[in-house]
């Protein structure tokens, strides 16, 4: 913990740096693969909705004897319907459900009858009920309403306090980003998309909204001293900013991810399918994603976005001509430094007051002076009108 500790601090005081925004377009690579099996999932599988979207008829049979349950209720089911798909599953250790498509009350009332007979129990510890379609209907019309109210009041937001509208799309991009993996990820795997599901989904956006946010905070505060300053670039502060943020922003997703890791393992072989199963598989693969997004994708798009900005541009000449000239001084004072994301770092690690940048991080060439001529190793580098030392008198 103490290595972890001291890496962050390196981190935030920019001993060490991760060039994520220079490193980019490998990151990006990423992103692309994601996105694109994605789509392949989401066009040649598609989703499995849950029997709430589809509508249909469930049983719920309490019973101890799960052993070749599956196979017992398909058959039980298939003897009053012939070439019925079937959707069997256990709940906990004592339930089992079976889902149909939609039957009749007659179809019903013998379904029941066979899975109690089949199971060994009295009919009255079978269950029957039916959901309509409409009802999944209403639950994903009202979900899409929420998701596009949610997208424009955070534009409007984010637009609002980083007075920036690019801040905004850059988040809106890394959120489609989280939300798209995640959907692409259920139609890959096959799970069920329950409206507790959709919950799910609609909640990873304000979890990758808030891990924007604490981003953009820091870079919005860094690239303000930078062009008060002008002494590192708009991408060489937004990059800092990510270092900076780096170990908070993973410490957040692990607290995250730990407890709703427990409410998935809980769900996947304590309680079986259900709502609590459906809801933490869902925040599980999107806090995932979301923290790699706010890391990887929205600050180097916001950099992408600004680099033809006039003050962008501006600042960028400013820094580069101070940097210049900082190496120059220290390569004529013998200093040997190493110039790393606005930070002067000393040959022996030691940190330099002034915070500078050469932008990939060269040696500064000890042959130079602070105009630029070259010097022999051996020229005189003090004052040169010492006063002349007098011969001694003869006596």
């Amino acid at each position: 913990m103490s290595r972890l500790s001291q890496f962050g601090n390196d981190l935030y005081t920019g001993r060490r740096t991760i060039r994520f925004v220079e490193n980019s377009k490998r990151f990006l690579i990423i992103s692309i693969v994601l996105v694109l099996l994605a789509g392949i999932g989401l066009a040649v599988r598609g989703l499995t909705l849950d029997m709430q979207f589809r509508g249909g008829s469930e049983f719920r049979v309490s019973t101890t004897q799960t052993e070749s349950f599956e196979v017992r209720a398909r058959d039980a089911v298939r003897s009053v319907v012939p070439n019925q798909a079937v959707n069997v599953t256990r709940i906990g250790s004592s339930t089992v459900r079976v889902q149909t498509e939609l039957l009749d009350d007659i179809q019903t009332n013998e379904v029941r009858e066979a899975l109690a007979q089949e199971f060994g129990v009295d009919g009255d510890a079978v269950s029957g009920s039916f959901v309509g379609p409409s009802w999944g209907k209403s639950v994903s019309n009202n979900a899409l309403k929420a998701l596009v109210w949610f997208v424009v009041l955070v534009s409007i937001l984010m637009a609002a306090y980083f007075r920036t509208w690019k801040m905004a799309v850059a988040a809106l991009v890394a959120l489609v980003h989280d939300v798209f993996i995640t959907v692409g990820i259920f139609a890959l795997s096959g799970f069920e998309v329950s409206p507790a599901t959709v919950i799910g989904f609609l909640t990873i956006l304000g979890y990758s909204l808030y891990d924007n946010v604490v981003v953009f905070d820091k870079v919005r505060e860094n690239t303000a001293a930078a062009f008060a300053s002008g002494r590192v670039t708009y991408a060489q502060a937004a990059n800092r900013a990510v270092n900076q943020t780096l170990i908070r922003s993973l410490n957040t997703s692990v607290t995250t991810l730990l407890p709703v890791g427990a409410l998935l393992v809980v769900g996947l072989f304590f309680l079986g399918p259900g709502t609590l199963l459906d809801l933490a598989l869902a925040l599980f693969i999107g806090i995932a994603v979301g923290a790699y997004s706010s890391i990887i994708i929205a600050t180097p798009l916001l950099v992408w976005l600004r680099r033809k900005d006039e003050d962008v541009v501006a600042l960028e000449k400013k820094a580069l001509r101070y940097q210049n000239a900082r190496a120059k001084e220290a390569a004529a004072a013998k200093q040997d430094l190493v110039l790393v994301d606005g930070q002067a770092v000393t040959a022996d690690g030691s940190l330099e007051d002034e915070k500078v940048d050469v932008g990939s991080g060269t040696r500064a060439a000890e042959s130079a002076t602070v105009t630029g001529r070259a010097v022999h190793k051996y020229a005189q580098t003090g004052p040169r009108n010492q006063p002349k030392r007098q011969p001694k008198s003869k006596r």
